[in-house]
Parts: C-alpha cells; structure tokens; sequence
C-alpha cells in the first residue's frame, strides 16, 4: 500500500479573474526612473574579484583573481598564506628587502601566495583546464605570475590597476602574446610600496 501524499492545489482565481495585461504595464513614475544597465563581462567578472579579495589576509594587499573561461568561473584566489600556515593579519608581516633596477631597496611581505598564484593552483586542484582563459586581478601580476599565467595558457589579463614595478611583467605578457589591459589607468597604492 502506498502512503497517502497530500497535495495544495493553488489558491482560486479571484472574482474579475486574472489581471489584464494593461494593468501590469508601469506607471509614469517608473518610466522615469533610470533603466537599469546590466555590468558587462568584465565588469561583472572585475567585482567578482573584488569580493575574493576581502578574503585576503595580508593587509598590504587583499587582493584577488579570477580565471574565467567561456564566460564560466574557472577558479579564483586570494592573498593568503599557505594552509596551515599562519596569516599576517593574525602575527604580522614577513618581509623581505630587494634592490630593485634602479638600485633603490623596497621590502615585500613573503609570508603570502599571490593571488594569481592561489588561483592557479586552485584550478590545478580541481583539474579544471584554464588554457586559453582571461584572468581578472587587482594590479599588474609580479613577474613571477606572469610567467605562470603564460605557462598555463591565459591568454588575456585584465588588471584593475597598474603595478608600481610592473614594466618587466608588461615587457613579458607582449613578448609572449598575452593580452593585458587595464580598467584605470593607474597606480593601485598600497602601505610601504
């Protein structure tokens, strides 16, 4: 014996039936409000990096990336450490002095994966293929990324802003023919640059 399933059948129409279609239309009020404009791709996928972003834990840089391939989301990342290894937000910074080019000495927290870097080896993780994807980020990639983003077959990068030190990443995406563009046209600033 099967059991009994009780159904809800849908409530009656009211008295007059259904409402005419000329009652739906709007009122003149809301023909003057803006129409609303849906954000492009890239600007969909760019505030999609922005919210991986607030997951970063170094507050030098939260930033994020996304990797999208046909429209899809592929994988994202964001600055963090290692798993398992301890945050900067929690026990501070590790930071490491360079000389650069130009014989000036800048440090850098290397406590972090890069957000590039994060997500890479999240897409490697899940084996999704990010050949021939675009890849969403908040600056221009170090060129430590930008050496994995060609390796793995991106094609296309856009950055949020540039890179202080960028030049040899930009020097190395054209080299190599990755296309890298650029939503401002300028420096994202950040604390001991």
């Amino acid at each position: 014996m099967s059991p009994k399933v009780s159904r809800k059948l849908a409530p009656p129409v009211p008295q007059g039936g259904v409402k005419k279609a000329e009652s739906l239309k709007p009122s003149p009020e809301q023909k003057n409000q803006e129409k609303y404009i849906r954000p492009t791709w890239d600007e969909y996928f760019m505030e999609v990096m922005e919210a991986v972003s607030k997951r970063g834990s170094c507050d030098r840089g939260r930033s994020g990336c996304v990797i999208v391939r046909d429209k899809q989301i592929v994988a994202s990342g964001y600055v963090g450490s290692a798993p398992g290894d301890e945050h900067c937000d929690d026990v501070g910074h590790l930071f490491q002095k360079r000389l650069n080019p130009d014989g000036s000495i800048s440090e850098h927290c290397v406590r972090t994966i890069h957000a590039e870097q994060n997500a890479i080896c999240q897409a490697a993780k899940k084996g999704a293929s990010i050949n021939g994807g675009t890849l969403y980020c908040r600056m221009t990639p170090c060129p430590v990324c930008a050496k994995m983003i060609i390796g793995c077959g991106i094609k296309r990068v856009v950055a949020q802003r540039r890179y202080h030190d960028g030049k040899m990443s930009e020097d190395i995406f054209k080299k190599c023919g990755v296309k890298l563009e650029y939503v401002f046209d300028e420096v994202q600033q950040y604390s001991k640059q």
